[in-house]
């Protein structure tokens, strides 16, 4: 198949408000150009709306009937979705006639991983047949169910674009990328046809929550908080004795397994650098996991705009340490970008879960087309 340009969506599990959208030309295993990229904001009744139902699944918790709320979410969500794209595609001179397909991952508002012979659950927002309509377009999305219906975790999807960004940029197995999302996953990748991914542990959503409840804002802007503070060392040795921390992979977590509440107790400085430490310690236990222990992380995602966050990956964590821009890479835009070269991959019926990624027992084809 010819590479074709493709549009994706994501919306993180930290819920700031953004939702990210990415033009990208693929054919699904590799990447032919980068095209715009945009974060465009929720209108604050959204914004509201998603947080109300994102507390409403926690209560729900997969048991009896989905509460009310998820399709009036669901609905508006998408309708903002749909106009984030088209206003992307309108400003980068194209039509949706020149969109192959978008992919829309949606908005996670419950994941449930695999235990004890029980499969996993995982519960993503968003109405890819509403979302057709609207655009005129074929859209792939529900990317997760298939995975889990097979025995997978269903997270994280990511590696196959991870693994074609590092070969893209000429790196080898020394070289893993890291994902600072709500929750933190790493994939690593052998410099040939194979890679390991999983989540590492939590990022910024435990961090964003806490700066939240103390009343200064939405996040710990710049890492100021966490350079000021102080790290209970005694404290954070005890919190990396859970047990998720040395598990083997294949493995997932779902915002709210590491919550806020590690720091309770603290100020809000002290409370910043010990969620810091914790997410940077967490990452060096990953590294310890793999196949091989690479000396370099390119970092993307919200986190790596973090220095305090950044500085204890490279001091907690023994490695080296890069911003995704290092390499030439857009770190805000990989997670859309994914979903754009993830809905390609959907349209041309190949696997996007792996048995070192998601656990799944074989290469795993998932999503559904709309269109």
């Amino acid at each position: 198949m010819e590479p074709m340009w493709a549009v994706g969506l994501m919306t993180g599990t930290v819920l700031d408000g953004n939702i990210d959208v990415a033009l990208i030309k693929t054919d699904g295993e590799r990447i032919d150009a980068f095209g715009a990229y945009a974060l465009t904001p929720y209108d604050a009744s959204v914004r509201s709306l998603l947080e109300e139902t994102l507390s409403q699944a926690r209560v729900w918790n997969f048991n009896g009937p989905e509460p009310v709320i998820f399709r009036q979410a669901e609905e508006a969500l998408t309708r903002a979705q749909s106009a984030a794209v088209q206003d992307l595609v309108n400003g980068a001179g194209l039509t949706m006639a020149d969109i192959g397909i978008v992919g829309f991952h949606g908005q996670t508002v419950l994941h449930r991983a695999p235990q004890g012979g029980r499969l996993g659950a995982t519960r993503q927002l968003g109405d890819g047949e509403l979302m057709s309509a609207i655009l005129g377009t074929k859209v792939a999305y529900d990317f997760r169910s298939a995975d889990m219906r097979m025995g997978g975790q269903g997270a994280p999807l990511s590696a196959a674009y991870h693994a074609a960004l590092l070969q893209a940029a000429g790196v080898g197995k020394d070289t893993a990328m890291l994902n600072l999302g709500g929750v933190a996953n790493i994939t690593w990748w052998d410099g040939d046809g194979g890679f390991v991914a999983f989540d590492t542990g939590p990022a910024n959503a435990p961090l964003n929550d806490f700066v939240k409840a103390k009343g200064l804002g939405e996040m710990d802007r710049d890492g100021a908080l966490a350079l000021a503070g102080t790290v209970d060392e005694e404290r954070l040795s005890r919190l990396l004795l859970h047990p998720y921390l040395t598990t083997p992979y294949p493995k997932s977590l779902d915002r709210f397994d590491f919550g806020a509440e590690m720091a309770d107790g603290l100020n809000a400085r002290d409370g910043a650098a010990l969620l810091s430490a914790f997410t940077a310690s967490a990452v060096g236990k990953a590294l310890d996991l793999l196949p091989q222990r690479p000396g370099r992380l390119v970092v993307c995602g919200g986190g790596r705009r973090n220095p305090a966050i950044m500085a204890m990956l490279s001091d907690r964590a023994g490695v080296e340490v890069l911003a995704a821009e290092a390499l030439g890479l857009r770190g805000d835009a990989v997670e859309a970008e994914c979903f754009g070269f993830l809905a390609v991959r959907v349209l041309r019926d190949l696997p996007i879960s792996f048995p070192t990624t998601t656990g799944v027992r074989e290469p795993t084809r998932g999503g559904r087309i709309a269109g």
